[in-house]
């Protein structure tokens, strides 16, 4: 009998309990997915059993370098994957990161000795340039997760385990990479 705390699912031991929309939990697995601005083709997935997306950011931005053979100009990114380590690693890198601290009409306070990072980006997210460059992420990146649970169905996994897991997730972004390059191609002719 497990205990009233345990949390491993006894028909995927990988996955993870999860929160999901209406506020309801399930066992789960976490999708990321990087989108380039230009052709809106997915270009990194990671699919992990980790609830959390912050720590997922920079090994999201590391497999988009692996894919292009070149590292990211600019990261576009919504309140989940705030942290300073991430700013840091980011501004370390020469890459532009612009990622909510929050909600828009919330004041974050923020210790700037502690987190000098997080208040460049509270004052680049405060500027013009910020807020505009930040309202393309709606546009780039959240069509392609509308497309994979409307248009392809793809609500959750199929296969068991996190490795299988992996695989769907990659299969899932190049069906809708290979749906774009038919739209894109059909525009060209």
């Amino acid at each position: 009998v497990p205990a009233n705390n345990a949390q491993e699912s006894f028909t995927d031991s990988d996955s993870r309990i999860m929160r999901h929309g209406g506020g309801h939990y399930e066992y789960s697995y976490n999708c990321q997915a990087a989108v380039d601005r230009e052709s809106r083709m997915v270009v990194g997935v990671m699919v992990s059993n980790c609830a959390a997306d912050a720590v997922h950011l920079i090994p999201v931005v590391d497999a988009v370098e692996a894919t292009m053979g070149r590292q990211a100009k600019t990261v576009l990114a919504d309140a989940g994957y705030r942290s300073e380590e991430n700013f840091k690693h980011l501004e370390e890198a020469k890459i532009h990161p612009i990622v909510a601290l929050g909600r828009e009409d919330k004041v974050v306070d923020i210790d700037t000795k502690k987190r000098p990072y997080t208040e460049l980006m509270r004052k680049r997210m405060a500027s013009a340039p910020g807020r505009t460059a930040y309202k393309e992420r709606k546009w780039i990146v959240e069509p392609v997760f509308g497309w994979a649970k409307r248009i392809l169905g793809f609500r959750q996994m199929s296969m068991r385990g996190l490795p299988k897991a992996k695989a769907e997730g990659s299969l899932v972004c190049t069906v809708l990479n290979l749906k774009r390059m038919h739209v894109m191609r059909a525009a060209m002719a």
